[in-house]
Parts: structure tokens; C-alpha cells; sequence
């Protein structure tokens, strides 16, 4: 415990920042220079809250947030431990056209999905233009929440040319695996990134707070013969998720 009280340091109730928030600071801190390793078991939370003078609630509001980030994992009856992976933010090579699926198991990461919405439908004015589509042609759509083991990461809104699928049940876990089976999968991508700001619907979504940072990278999707079949909007966490991309100075 006193180790512990070391690591973390006294917190100072007439800062401007909440005291639980301080506390998440401490602890993001000790993971990322080590003092506390990946797999460490955190004391019970009302021994935390004995050792750093103060309430159960600010410790509990602390320790969910964390959780949300994965930069903390709970385990029933056991308590709270840091995360497998240390809270490590995921790094997204943007030059890359691979799926979250296959970016999450890259990284030794569990990649699995909450669907919010599985449908057919027409193209929309905004849909039809992106996929050079005419009035009316037919589309799947599907909407999900991905997650890394059990952080969420993003939210997905993606509209598929329904020629290129058997059926829209043909999705599971990975949609570009199921494009592949059937032929279909994208070869190239031109692709947007903005910073926005997470609105309250989609910061709760993301067990993130409403305002916070957010990433937005829209996804035009194409096959070999050139034709458009995906058009997707992803809304990822800003502070969990980081794009990079090799740059080349032109000859």
C-alpha cells in the first residue's frame, strides 16, 4: 500500500481539476513509465480511497473511466488490474487499406462488435454521390460499435453495394472478411481524417465525455475495375487511437 501511495502521489483537493481525474492522470502516468506493470493488481477501492483520502465515489468514477479506456480491466471477484496491453494507444498505419478486424488482432488485440443497426435500403442523395450510384440502387447498412477486448474504439457507419454481398447476414465480425468471400474486397481507398468533437449520443457510445476529442476518417472504398462499393464514417476516440502514415519525398 505504501508503495502504492508513492506511485500515485498525494492528490490536491483545491486543484481545478476534479480529483478523480487527477487520480486517472496519476495512474496513466505510472503505466506509461512503467511503474506499474500490465497485469498489476490495483488495491480494493476502498482501501484506495482510505490510502488517498478520499471518497469511494471519486475512486469508483475514476476506475470506470479507466476501464472505458482499457487502460484497466475488471475481474469478478478479483478486483481491478491494468490492462493487458498497458491502456498502449493503438497506432492505425493510414496508408494501409486493412480492416479494424485485422488492425485489432496485429496488435494482439480481441476485435469484436455491438451491432446498432443491420438494414437495406436505397441510396441516400449523399451515398449515391460518393459511390457514383444512380437514384434508387440497392445498399446494406451497417452500424456497430468496435471494440478492443473491452474498450470501445469506434463507432461505424458503413454502406456496402448490396451486388457485392450474398445476403446482409453475411457480415459477422469482420465486414472485409466477408467482402473477400465474396470476391469483393476492396483493393483501394481514398481516405479523410478531421478532428471533431464527440457529440453526447456518440461520447456515450464510447464511454467517452461529451466534447471530448474525436476522430473522424471517412472511407471510399474500391475494386480493382474501379468501382466505389463501400462508403463508410468511423468516429474513433482521440485518446486511444493514433493514425500514422510513411511519408516519401516525391523523386
Amino acid at each position: 500500500m505504501t508503495d502504492f501511495a508513492q506511485i500515485i502521489g498525494p492528490l490536491d483537493p483545491g486543484s481545478a481539476q476534479p480529483l478523480y481525474q487527477q487520480l486517472q492522470r496519476a495512474l496513466r502516468e505510472a503505466v506509461e513509465k512503467r511503474l506499474l506493470e500490465p497485469n498489476t493488481a490495483l488495491p480494493a477501492e476502498r482501501d484506495l480511497a482510505a490510502l488517498l483520502e478520499v471518497s469511494r465515489i471519486t475512486v469508483r468514477k475514476a476506475m470506470d473511466g479507466l476501464a472505458a479506456e482499457g487502460l484497466l480491466v475488471r475481474r469478478q471477484g478479483s478486483g481491478n488490474f491494468i490492462g493487458p496491453h498497458g491502456g498502449a494507444r493503438i497506432e492505425k498505419n493510414f496508408a494501409k487499406l486493412t480492416s479494424f478486424s485485422e488492425d485489432m488482432r496485429a496488435r494482439g488485440r480481441n476485435p469484436h462488435s455491438i451491432w446498432l443497426k443491420r438494414a437495406a435500403g436505397t441510396v441516400t442523395p449523399e451515398e449515391a454521390l460518393a459511390l457514383r450510384l444512380s437514384p434508387g440502387s440497392p445498399v446494406y447498412r451497417f452500424d456497430r460499435i468496435r471494440y478492443a477486448d473491452d474498450a470501445p474504439m469506434a463507432i461505424e457507419h458503413c454502406t456496402i453495394l448490396a451486388a457485392v454481398l450474398p445476403s446482409i447476414d453475411a457480415v459477422d465480425t469482420s465486414l472485409y472478411e466477408a467482402l473477400e468471400a465474396a470476391g469483393h474486397r476492396p483493393t483501394r481507398a481514398l481516405q479523410r481524417l478531421r478532428a471533431v468533437l464527440l457529440s453526447a449520443e456518440q461520447a456515450q457510445l464510447l464511454n467517452a465525455v461529451e466534447g471530448a476529442a474525436g476522430l473522424l476518417v471517412e472511407r471510399l472504398g474500391s475494386l480493382p475495375d474501379g468501382r466505389a462499393i463501400e462508403f463508410s464514417q468511423s468516429w474513433y476516440r482521440g485518446d486511444t487511437y493514433d493514425f500514422v502514415a510513411e511519408l516519401n519525398a516525391s523523386a
